[in-house]
C-alpha cells in the first residue's frame, strides 16, 4: 500500500536553552546564528526541501522573537528597496512565511519530548507527520529529511534518523535493537531510551528526525512517564513495533550532523559552515590557519 505523502512538520522549539545562558535569557535559543542564519531557519528550509507545506511549532514563554523572525518586516523591506539592496530583499524572502503556513501551540510545561510532540496532535489529526529538532543541524548534498521521505515512500509506518555512536556515548540517546539490516535502512525490533553502554543493543542512535504515523500521537494519549520521568517520544515509537504496530525502520542519511544544543558542537557548526561559504571561506580558513600555527609555536 502506497504511503501517505507526508506534508506537516512539528518543531519543538519549546526549551529554555539554560546551556547557553546568558545568551538565551533574552533570545531563543533557535534564533542563534551559525554564521548568518537562525537554527530555525536551517530546520525549516531543510523541511520545504522535502515538501512540507504546513509547519508547526511548539513554543512557550518568551518565544515572541521566533514568531517574529517569520514574520515580514515592511520597514526593513522598504528600507533596503530604496536603498537598492536587491541583494538582501531575496534573502529575506527565505525568511518569510505565507499567512497560515505555520500555526503555535503552547506547551506550558516542560514535560518531555514526547509531550511536545504531543501538544500538536489536534494540528496533526490523523496524517502521517515529521518532527525536526532544530538542535540537530545537518549538512548534506540531499536534505536529509528528503532522504528520509524517500526511503519511507518504500517503507511506510514510522522512521527514524539514525547515525552510529560509540558505546559510551550510547547512555545520551535512543538507541535501536535490530531486527534486519538492510544497508541504509534497518527495521527497529526494539528501542531503548537513553541505555547504559553495557545494555545499548546496538550503536545506532537516533538523531532528531522522524516521520511518524498518527498511531504514534494514540501512544502519547497514555502518557506514560519513562526515562528521567519525562514523556519520551521513543517509548511511544517503540509501540509500533511488531505484528501489532505501524513498524519502525532506522535510516542511516548521508551528511554531518552537529549537536547545536551544546556549547561545543555550536562551534564545531559554525566553523564547518563558515569554511563552506564561498564568500567566506579563503579569509577563514586562512585565519585559522594562522591560529593554529601561533598556538603551535607557543608550546
Amino acid at each position: 500500500m502506497k504511503s501517505r505523502k507526508v506534508t506537516k512538520a512539528v518543531f519543538p522549539v519549546a526549551g529554555m536553552g539554560t546551556r547557553f545562558l546568558p545568551a538565551t535569557k533574552s533570545i531563543p535559543k533557535e534564533i542563534m546564528t551559525l554564521v548568518d542564519r537562525p537554527l530555525i531557519q536551517y530546520a525549516i528550509d531543510e523541511a520545504r526541501a522535502a515538501g512540507i507545506k504546513e509547519f508547526i511549532f511548539v513554543t512557550s514563554r518568551g518565544k515572541s522573537a521566533l514568531e517574529d523572525y517569520f514574520d515580514h518586516a515592511p520597514e526593513l523591506e522598504n528600507t533596503l528597496k530604496r536603498a537598492g539592496k536587491n541583494d538582501l530583499l531575496e534573502v529575506l524572502k527565505t525568511t518569510n512565511m505565507d499567512s497560515g503556513a505555520i500555526a503555535y501551540v503552547r506547551q506550558n510545561r516542560a514535560m518531555g519530548l514526547g509531550h511536545a510532540v504531543w501538544c500538536a496532535r489536534r494540528l496533526i489529526g490523523n496524517e502521517p507527520f515529521a518532527v525536526l529538532l532544530p538542535d540537530d543541524v545537518i549538512a548534506a548534498e540531499k536534505p536529509c529529511l528528503a532522504q528520509m521521505v524517500e526511503a519511507y515512500e518504500e517503507t511506510g509506518g514510522n522512521m527514524v534518523a539514525t547515525m552510529e555512536v560509540p558505546p559510551s556515548k550510547a547512555s545520551a540517546y535512543g538507541v535501536l535493537d535490530i531486527a534486519e539490516d538492510m544497508g541504509a535502512i534497518v527495521k527497529a525490533k526494539g528501542m531503548v531510551e537513553k541505555p547504559k553502554a553495557e545494555e545499548a543493543p546496538s550503536n545506532l542512535a537516533v538523531i532528531g528526525r522522524y516521520i511518524l504515523s498518527p498511531k504514534v500521537m494514540t501512544n502519547l494519549n497514555k502518557m506514560k512517564q519513562g526515562a528521567g520521568g519525562e514523556i519520551q517520544l521513543t517509548d511511544a515509537i517503540a509501540e509500533e513495533v511488531g505484528e501489532e504496530g505501524t513498524g519502525v525502520y532506522g535510516y542511516r542519511f548521508s551528511g554531518q550532523r552537529y549537536d547545536c544544543g551544546s556549547k561545543a558542537g555550536f562551534l564545531q557548526a559554525t566553523v564547518a559552515f563558515g569554511l563552506s561559504r564561498p564568500d567566506l571561506q579563503d579569509e577563514f580558513s586562512s585565519y585559522l590557519h594562522d591560529l593554529i600555527a601561533q598556538q603551535k609555536a607557543a608550546q
